[in-house]
């Protein structure tokens, strides 16, 4: 069956972040500035003079570029807002992802395109309609079915419902990373807590702490299955993608602005590939499962499928934290380059390395760069093994400028529990 083309949309919380998206296939990156985007705390990397920095990267590869703007607004950000809209403006930044109403009619007087956020809950027909007058794409709440999403998707066609643009409105959907416990992310947890509003892009992440539930009669204290009972495990539609393509959607979308490069790389890799597999038929049993090995590598909570089966409640993550198969540890930075024979040198800050190891490169005027340690050469002399204050060097095709770090990458004790689990027969 011929499937359309499926836009996919990565996230970029840096330049590190954006250029693996950009390496690995992404269509579409969405990223955010200020404090008025909902990574706001945890991934505050840009700024309103980066805009004309992330087009240009973005217009260079091809590739459209989304701002969000996506958190609760008030009065006293209107000044702001219009700062960075301007920019937006100048720069021609493809569209803007909101939820709050001030957002798009700012958008709509300036001529800016709107696409409307999951933070708006648009679980129906009658809705999309209606932000049918401010935008051309509509993401829709994370908690829908693919039955609904279906249902959504081919009423829009039925019914011819376009967008400001005329064209028909275009739903995004989900694809991959964290969920929240909150409905499309509306929580209110963090704000009571530690009046820090995750509406307003300031999550600490509460949710993520392990809790009891307390007998306020008697005092008596018990854990409810874990203690993790506020946090989900990550969203993954690799071995579902098919049927998520199938539903109609225009778009996927995969979380993670607060995450690092080699995450934004890989995942948004496996998820190229396997679009590209369903559009050429060639989506297999066997890819999927390679693909998921790839995924458990870079940071995840486990996975499972959210809600688009038709599950009644979320999974729980065991333990805090990620449950990644691998994880990075930095060991140094960035000294000088050599370009006539490409090769780098860096400080070991550290840690130690020896041959044998795989190390990671991340800089930010490119994606992530993996490669194994055949020949180690230390201060100038070839070695087995480097330690904190020596200076290594090994060929390296781009060009170091002295803000490239550098880690080791190395293999959890869950990657141990996943080969097995891998090993085993269907």
């Amino acid at each position: 069956m011929h499937h359309k083309k499926i836009e996919l949309l990565a996230p970029a919380g840096s330049f590190e972040s954006l250029h693996g998206s950009l390496e690995a296939g992404a269509d579409a990156i969405y990223f955010g500035v200020e404090q008025l985007n909902m990574r706001a705390r945890a991934a505050g990397d840009f700024s309103i003079s980066d805009i004309a920095g992330v087009r240009a990267l973005c217009k260079k590869a091809g590739v459209k570029a989304y701002l969000t703007l996506n958190t609760v607004m008030y009065d006293h950000d209107m000044q702001l807002l219009a700062e960075i809209l301007k920019e937006v403006k100048k720069q021609k930044i493809d569209a803007v992802i909101a939820s709050d109403f001030a957002v798009m009619q700012s958008c709509r007087e300036r001529g800016i395109p709107v696409h409307v956020s999951t933070q708006a809950s648009v679980s129906n027909l009658k809705t999309v309609q209606f932000y049918a007058g401010f935008s051309d794409v509509v993401v829709l709440a994370r908690e829908l079915t693919l039955r609904q999403v279906e249902e959504i998707t081919r009423e829009i066609k039925r019914k011819k419902i376009k967008g400001v643009s005329g064209a028909l409105m275009k739903i995004e959907v989900f694809a991959h990373g964290a969920l929240c416990m909150a409905i499309s992310g509306k929580c209110y947890l963090s704000l009571h807590s530690q009046n820090a509003s995750a509406n307003r892009g300031a999550c600490v992440q509460n949710c993520r702490r392990p809790y009891e539930v307390t007998d306020l009669e008697t005092g008596e204290s018990l854990q409810v299955t874990h203690p993790y009972i506020l946090s989900p495990k990550d969203l993954c539609t690799i071995d579902l993608l098919d049927q998520v393509v199938a539903s109609g959607i225009d778009v996927i979308k995969i979380e993670g602005r607060t995450k690092g490069p080699e995450y934004t790389y890989t995942v948004t890799r496996c998820y190229r590939e396997a679009l590209d597999s369903i559009r050429e038929q060639t989506y297999t049993p066997e890819k999927v499962a390679a693909w998921k090995i790839e995924l458990e590598k870079v940071y995840n909570r486990g996975f499972w499928e959210g809600y688009y089966l038709g599950r009644k409640l979320g999974q729980w993550t065991p333990q805090p934290g990620s449950v990644a198969t691998t994880r990075k540890i930095y060991v140094g930075k960035a000294v000088r380059y050599y370009p006539r024979i490409r090769v780098a040198e860096f400080l070991l800050e550290t840690s130690t390395l020896k041959t044998g190891d795989t190390l990671m490169v991340t800089g930010p005027a490119f994606g992530p760069r993996t490669l194994e340690v055949d020949t180690l050469r230390v201060n100038g002399q070839e070695a087995d093994q480097a330690g904190k204050g020596d200076r290594i060097t090994f060929p390296l095709d781009e060009k170091i400028t002295g803000k490239e770090k550098l880690y080791k990458i190395v293999q959890t004790p869950q990657s141990h529990a996943h080969a097995q689990d891998h090993s085993l027969p269907a």
